[in-house]
């Protein structure tokens, strides 16, 4: 293993007490490194190793980041975990070794491996008792940047994560000249069990943006008295609140960037004129970012690891488990501001670009809170009576939970109805949306899912030139040229006031594996009957996002699917093994929205 010295050349100002307070207690440091060339990494406490053998210990450290001291679960004594930097075409090898008093693990997220060395309990090893090691051997065929994080109950919240970077073995499409991790993520000092009994007790519970009277009252000004008072009443009929944006908000959590709160101020120097490559990535247990540099465009030009045609964008959306590569060019010799806000606009992480220590700009306000709509229930763009119901202004209409609503979810392919496509096996589950409705588990089913891919998603735009799935595609033709062979559609279900998610009504104790043929070609198509967003990731095998580019579809291992969305994407069952398929919301997933995908 080879550990990086880190030479302190800049930091942004002098720790204050109020930057103790709010942050960790060191401020951000900037480290050059003579591996990789032309690569610069700006990190706080974190230790950055490069190699192709590491020693890795999983244990408990004491931390303090909102003021109060708190323990977290570290990787060699550092939260986040220590950056890795791998060469593709090498094999690397990682003794993992537990010293907490538990059982542990490690999955190398979006790193293809054999089956063996995925990294979770109970399907591909396992698990790390403790007190012993578990030696990862991964043979290297990809790059890009990607991340690492526990699979062993919520010690990813508590601070198990990390930056894994793959240098490309035939040198970078894109030049630059400097290269920093933003790696985001979400910290609580409440005991994660606490979290998930809160919200089984009443799954609005982090929720304090609320419709009240003063918004009620700002409605009624811009809608009217009558659809104001329909718009409410509607969604009382269906027991849900438009404001449901994150489950778990600001209210407990403290957004990080690099492991620094806002007030810590995480720097990375840059020369005026250089090109600056972030590597953006979402470590967060349950927050979705929308990510901008006021004044600095960004060019991104990979997604999930992989390279994509380069667009040019002022924000994006990045949702759990996703990883965005970006170019800036800051041409002015001035500070300018990372800033990503939580979806839910209950607070946000921040950093700063400059071209000398002790810089900052300013922070910009929030935008407003989103707020679903009918298109978020699933019901599209659909018009009746001249009405418009993705404003959710629906008099008249009989509602009741969507029951009394016509639907037609009869031809699913993938459900147990027979044989699927191409005459191979379906995957179980239930047989009609009626089936799906009556499940205590689901509190929606979706009327009319319609593709999203081109909708940067609620509460972005706001005038700025937003990323969509649309605008992402691959720089070389897929792999696998073959259409799929059969369908697979599963349906992301859940209920809210119960706190219950799953696949297709069931959570994974009830479901059986999907099982795939060696070497097939599949569609997976998935309907979000949830006003959440989901990321779904698929372990082992790439997901091809089919988003209208072909056969140009980008490669990602996350897919978010916006409430009420419907869509697909290929896969090529290709590496054998028992792979997890979930949300990579992590109370989700620990609530029951996780399948099996088996590959013989």
């Amino acid at each position: 293993m080879t550990r990086r010295s880190i030479s302190p050349v800049g930091v942004s100002g002098g720790l204050t007490r109020r930057r103790f307070v709010q942050g960790t207690a060191a401020a951000g440091v900037l480290a050059y490194s003579g591996w990789p060339p032309r690569t610069a990494l700006a990190v706080g406490r974190e230790q950055v190793l490069s190699g192709s053998h590491f020693d890795l210990e999983i244990g408990a450290t004491p931390v303090n980041i909102t003021g109060r001291p708190a323990t977290a679960t570290a990787v060699n004594g550092s939260v986040p975990a220590p950056i890795l930097r791998w060469r593709e075409g090498e094999t690397v090898t990682l003794a993992v070794t537990n010293r907490l008093s538990e059982p542990s693990s490690i999955h190398w997220h979006g790193v293809r491996s054999p089956s063996v060395m995925d990294g979770v309990p109970g399907l591909s090893f396992a698990g790390i008792a403790p007190g012993e090691t578990y030696v990862y051997r991964i043979p290297l065929h990809q790059s890009g940047t990607y991340w690492y994080h526990s699979h062993s109950g919520f010690q990813e919240q508590t601070g198990l994560y990390g930056a894994l970077i793959i240098e490309p073995r035939a040198g970078y499409s894109e030049n630059f000249d400097r290269d920093y991790v933003v790696l985001l993520s979400d910290w609580s000092d409440e005991d994660p069990h606490t979290i998930a009994s809160n919200l089984k007790f009443q799954s609005d519970y982090y929720n304090y943006g609320q419709r009240t009277a003063g918004t009620f009252l700002a409605d009624v000004k811009s809608k009217g008295l009558a659809a104001t008072i329909s718009d409410r009443l509607e969604w009382g009929k269906m027991r849900m609140s438009p404001t449901d944006i994150l489950d778990v908000t600001g209210a407990t959590y403290t957004y990080l960037l690099n492991g620094q709160a806002p007030a810590a101020n995480w720097t990375a120097l840059f020369r005026p004129g250089e090109r600056i490559r972030l590597r953006f990535i979402n470590a967060s247990s349950m927050s979705i970012f929308d990510v901008r540099i006021p004044g600095l465009p960004m060019t991104v030009i990979q997604a999930d690891g992989n390279d994509v045609r380069p667009v040019t964008v002022d924000e994006f959306r990045i949702s759990i488990a996703e990883t965005y590569d970006v170019i800036v060019n800051p041409e002015d010799d001035r500070a300018f501001t990372i800033f990503a806000q939580s979806e839910d606009r209950s607070g946000f992480a921040r950093g700063t670009l400059a071209p000398r220590p002790g810089l900052a700009a300013a922070v910009p306000p929030m935008d407003p809170r989103p707020i679903r709509t009918m298109a978020d229930m699933g019901m599209g763009s659909m018009e009746m009576g001249g009405m418009d119901m993705t404003k959710g202004s629906m008099p008249g209409m009989k509602m009741d939970g969507m029951g009394s609503m016509p639907m037609d979810h009869s031809a699913m392919p993938g459900m147990e109805m027979g044989e699927s496509q191409g005459g191979k096996p379906a995957v179980s589950g239930p047989a009609s949306a009626g089936e799906l409705k009556r499940s205590v588990a689901v509190d929606n089913v979706a009327m009319m899912p319609t593709e999203r891919l081109a909708e940067p998603g609620e509460g972005l735009g706001n005038g700025r030139r937003a990323l969509t799935y649309a605008d992402l595609r691959a720089t070389k033709r897929g792999a696998d040229p073959r259409p799929p062979s059969r369908e697979i559609t599963l349906h992301l279900t859940g209920n809210m006031e119960r706190f219950m998610w799953g696949f297709d009504g069931k959570k994974f104790s009830e479901s059986g594996p999907i099982r795939l043929e060696r070497g097939e070609r599949v569609r997976f198509v998935l309907i979000n009957d949830t006003m959440m967003d989901h990321p779904i990731h698929l372990h082992g095998l790439w997901s091809e996002l089919d988003n209208g580019q072909a056969e140009f579809r980008p490669y990602k291992h996350t897919i978010n699917v916006k409430p009420g969305e419907k869509l697909s994407y290929l896969v090529t069952a290709d590496e054998p093994g028992r792979w997890a398929y979930h949300c990579h919301l992590l109370y989700h997933m620990e609530m029951g929205m996780f399948r099996e995908v088996r590959v013989p």
